[in-house]
């Protein structure tokens, strides 16, 4: 008993930052959401659209930060400080390197990837004009989430949690000031949401460099980012990362997939999928906070040779996932009622709406399981490989191609093509909890 006390005691003072941080990130969605659907339906779905460039780019500092948590957590578990540093130096490569070539391709040609999504001209000038104005934030974030990565691992999800917050409260109230013009702001419509979110991404960085100089924070030297000097530990990163970046371009991609077909079947399909979404993710948040706090506590004392502590730990966190789940399934058919009496939308958008946050509601369970076994359990271990076939095969071999066809060839109803795409999460368990019963995960991999 008193072992169960101290595991989850542990958990939570790790998740409870984390998942705080992750649900007001997600409040800043919602936010551009809310406030855009006052202006028009318009705006609302191009952002909604354009934002898929931002979670395209989070698919890969995910990954990278992923792989840092991989090696750093049994690194920080055996008090290895030194190549912990090096790893952030790792880290902080890639995603400077990724948000780079986002803030290009944002910035030169925004209106050509607005016409992935979508084949309405005015949501594409409007998304064109978001994408361009906030193409800088992309660098900056590459810069801050590689930070906050490292903080979480070692000790600091607090103070990642903070400047993380922060952040999103000063985001929100740039975007009242500058969609609206509040006060002596101009008014921007879509493309204020966007300058607010570079602001926000400036300020967060200038926090991370202001702790880093008072001592608070790993910092790797510029010339550890930019050179190879540890051609090993590089190879560890890579070997790690590389399965993680693959699953998550193949789910990230699968999911983005969901947003073209939904895209083209009208901007009322559009409109109600991304508050569907929105509200799937505010709620979600505690799922992911839950995911990578197990990952960085099994990653910890499978460093530290504790193998059957983490076997008994990882038998917990699962069951813990279910019931997390569960709640927050309840919690978002309870939020629905209010949901449709405030949000602006047509009545057809409403229809849909209402019948997504059924969806939605359920769809939390499969992903709750998911994310805590595949994003956390495995991952602490090395087991980064499975997650990646798993989600490939579900999404682009079963779901995408099954969801298409009932878009376009079948010509099925708005909400019939919904429902098939919510059924990944349950058509993977079954493989997911075969392979966790393996225990493959069981592993040191520090050198």
């Amino acid at each position: 008993m008193q072992e169960n006390k101290n595991i989850y005691k542990k958990l939570f003072t790790i998740v409870a930052p984390i998942a705080f941080q992750y649900f007001m990130a997600s409040l800043v969605t919602a936010s551009d959401a809310f406030m855009l659907g006052f202006l028009d339906q318009d705006s609302l779905s191009a952002v909604s659209l354009a934002g898929q460039i931002a979670f395209v780019f989070s698919l890969f500092f995910m990954a990278f930060v992923g792989g840092c948590n991989v090696l750093g957590a049994q690194y920080w578990g055996r008090k290895d400080t030194a190549t912990v540093e090096k790893v952030l130096a790792v880290t902080m490569r890639y995603s400077l390197l990724v948000g780079a070539v986002f803030t290009l391709a944002a910035f030169l040609i925004p209106c050509q990837i607005m016409r992935i999504f979508t084949s309405d001209s005015e949501l594409v000038r409007l998304g064109g004009i978001y994408l361009r104005t906030v193409a800088l934030g992309y660098i900056l974030a590459g810069f801050s989430q590689a930070y906050f990565g490292i903080m979480k691992i070692c000790d600091l999800a607090g103070l990642s949690s903070l400047i993380g917050s922060l952040g999103v409260v000063l985001n929100i109230l740039l975007n009242a000031c500058l969609i609206f013009g509040l006060g002596f702001f101009p008014e921007m419509g879509i493309a204020g949401a966007a300058v607010a979110t570079v602001i926000t991404r400036a300020f967060e960085c200038v926090f991370i460099i202001v702790v880093i100089a008072m001592g608070k924070c790993p910092k790797p030297g510029i010339r550890a980012i930019f050179r190879l000097n540890d051609a090993p530990l590089h190879r560890d990163y890579v070997r790690y990362t590389l399965p993680l970046l693959l699953n998550q371009l193949g789910w990230g991609g699968g999911v983005t997939m969901y947003s073209v077909i939904m895209g083209h079947l009208g901007t009322d399909a559009v409109a109600a999928n991304s508050i569907a979404g929105i509200v799937r993710s505010m709620i979600a948040s505690l799922c992911w906070g839950i995911a990578s706090g197990v990952g960085i506590i099994l990653g910890g004392m499978l460093g530290r040779n504790e193998t059957e502590e983490a076997r008994r730990a990882g038998g917990k966190f699962v069951r813990l996932s279910l019931l997390i789940g569960a709640a927050s399934g309840v919690v978002i058919l309870a939020v629905t009622p209010l949901l449709m009496h405030f949000v602006t939308l047509n009545d057809r958008a409403q229809y849909y709406l209402g019948f997504m946050m059924l969806m939605a509601a359920y769809y939390i369970i499969g992903n709750s399981l998911n994310s805590t076994v595949i994003g956390g359990i495995f991952p602490a271990g090395g087991d980064t490989k499975f997650g990646m076939i798993c989600d490939i095969v579900t999404l682009w071999f079963v779901i995408v191609p099954i969801g298409a066809i009932a878009a376009f060839v079948l010509k099925l109803p708005v909400l019939a093509v919904a429902f098939i795409l919510t059924l990944d999460e349950f058509v993977k368990i079954p493989a997911v909890y075969r392979h966790y019963m393996k225990f493959k995960w069981l592993k040191n991999i520090t050198r």
